[in-house]
């Protein structure tokens, strides 16, 4: 299967540039449109901050094929435009770049769930993990990773606050956390020239709502693509990149206009599979292969329902919600002062 997407990973140039007008462009123009728009009411302005935010989005795609070498062919290009991404998706683009390789390596493994880093969206817990907890534990396993909790509260808190620090490098990351504070260098000129010209109430009232949303569909579209009902997870003995991407990730069939503002990342598969194929190709890759079909398939509707299954049963093979795994069964600690009694 590798081998039969290896004709579609080589970027073409005029749809690199030209995806990079669009969606750069879009921004811009609906940012611009909110500055307007805000002196005359906060809540015709609010509206246009889901478009920008659909810009936004596309930039961070972009931003995530530079980070795996498959936007242009040259390097120095990819690090220079993944770079500028990430001044607009508050994304520092090296420390990114290598956290997420690591999910790459070790997705949907039991085996190697550690290797993925501070990764709540991508990881699960096994139900036997979860009822070995003391209540308590319990209680902050199902509170983070609440819906709401965990797809519209924290979305926004990672990308503002958590990734102006080096929060999950390692001690070697020495080019990755000074990338963290040139990022954060560059968006204090970029916020402060903004703010001095515009004023800081006008930059904030139309940013933070575009980052807000942005964030939220971002990390929503990540996380359903892993976690979802029967979404396969396996040992590091029968784990590998093809049975991982067709069994651990979905195939996100989205409405042709949400497809092109996320940058067909539906095809989450194809993109396990081969990482250095573009975004723009990925769809063409996938319905060149009949093996492609086989993944797991998600509707809007169906991707939606999908965040309430966080748990992996061993026994039934796929995820099941809190709920499931809390029926008849009782705390630790409950259990052991019963056997006392």
């Amino acid at each position: 299967m590798l081998s039969g997407t290896k004709g579609f990973q080589t970027p073409i140039l005029a749809r690199s540039l030209g995806q990079l007008a669009t969606s750069f462009g879009g921004f811009v123009a609906t940012c611009t449109a909110m500055y307007l728009c805000l002196a005359v009411s906060l809540w015709i302005t609010l509206p246009i901050s889901v478009l920008a935010a659909g810009f936004l989005v596309r930039i961070f795609i972009i931003q995530h094929d530079c980070g795996h070498g498959s936007f242009f062919i040259s390097r120095r290009a990819n690090g220079l435009i993944g770079s500028l991404c990430s001044v607009m998706t508050l994304t520092p683009y090296a420390f990114w770049r290598r956290q997420h390789a690591r999910h790459h390596g070790s997705w949907n493994n039991l085996d190697r769930r550690a290797a993925s880093g501070l990764d709540i969206y991508s990881s699960c817990m096994t139900v036997a993990e979860y009822r070995a907890l003391e209540c308590w534990r319990r209680y902050l396993v199902r509170l983070t990773n609440h819906p709401i909790v965990a797809n519209v509260l924290l979305p926004p808190l990672v990308f503002v606050i958590l990734y102006r620090v080096p929060f999950d490098a390692a001690k070697g990351w020495r080019r990755e956390r000074r990338g963290v504070y040139l990022t954060n260098l560059a968006l204090a000129v970029l916020i402060g020239s903004l703010g001095l010209a515009l004023g800081f109430g006008r930059v904030a009232a139309v940013q933070l709502p575009i980052m807000v949303t942005a964030s939220i569909v971002g990390v929503w579209l990540f996380s359903i693509q892993h976690r979802f009902e029967h979404a396969q997870w396996m040992p590091d003995a029968s784990w590998s990149f093809a049975s991982a991407s067709l069994a651990g990730t979905s195939y996100l069939r989205l409405p042709r206009l949400l497809q092109w503002f996320t940058g067909n990342i539906g095809f989450h598969h194809v993109h396990h599979v081969n990482p250095r194929v573009p975004n723009y190709r990925l769809e063409e890759c996938h319905n060149a292969d009949a093996g492609f079909q086989l993944a797991s398939t998600l509707t809007l509707r169906t991707a939606l329902q999908a965040l309430r299954y966080a748990l992996w049963d061993s026994d039934l093979e796929r995820l099941v919600p809190f709920r499931f795994a809390a029926a008849n069964s009782r705390c630790p600690r409950h259990i052991s002062r019963h056997s006392e009694d």
